[in-house]
């Protein structure tokens, strides 16, 4: 398998998490974003939104999107389980993986900050206060008291709730987000910063970080 990457994605890093904790080895691709390698016609032609990442199989099939992405690695090496069996646990884990992947992210994605800054002529300072806001606003707040939060955000094992809530976390930081008022989202970090997947996936010990 081959991984479509960018250090400094939320979602490519989601997915490295995934791969560690599954123990999967893939060969990693590096698409840079800031230089709008996501736009070339190749990369196009095997990921047709532009997006980071991309999971290439040995067929030549080509998955996209990060949750789909790490829900097909579930299937594949269901050890250790992200998304539970149980199903009401298994609710509670994807409801806060979407919140934060479709209601959280996309507000802080590379795409839409370069439409605020270039076509709607918006200054950094406006830019970076739009990020905080959604961010923490109905965002990092309420997941806050979604999660049990001990020592995982539900239970004693990581979950796709993690795998999503510790890049948003990163990218948060990126943008001086106060994140004091969170001691539950914290401690779970804290805790995950320690496990050696989620250390291994981190942005700065990825070949490609700048």
């Amino acid at each position: 398998m081959k991984l479509y990457d960018y250090f400094r994605s939320s979602a490519a890093y989601r997915v490295r998490i995934a791969l560690a904790l599954k123990g999967l080895a893939v060969e990693r691709l590096f698409v840079h974003l800031a230089r709008g390698e996501q736009r070339l016609p190749d990369y196009l032609a095997k990921n047709p939104q532009g997006l980071a990442p991309a999971l290439e199989l040995d067929d030549g099939t080509v998955l996209a999107q990060s949750l789909a992405i790490i829900e097909y690695l579930d299937t594949l090496a269901p050890q250790p389980r992200l998304i539970p069996i149980d199903p009401l646990r298994a609710a509670r884990v994807r409801g806060v993986a979407l919140a934060i992947a479709c209601d959280i992210h996309p507000l802080g994605n590379r795409r839409v900050l370069d439409y605020l800054r270039g076509r709607l002529g918006q200054s950094e300072e406006a830019i970076d206060t739009w990020v905080r806001h959604w961010a923490l606003n109905g965002g990092l707040e309420a997941i806050e008291r979604l999660v049990d939060g001990g020592p995982f955000c539900f239970g004693a094992e990581p979950t796709l709730a993690d795998v999503c809530l510790v890049p948003q976390l990163f990218a948060a930081r990126r943008f001086a987000t106060p994140l004091a008022g969170l001691p539950k989202l914290l401690a779970i970090e804290a805790h995950c910063a320690a496990h050696p997947a989620f250390a291994a996936a981190h942005p700065a010990r990825q070949p490609d970080a700048e």
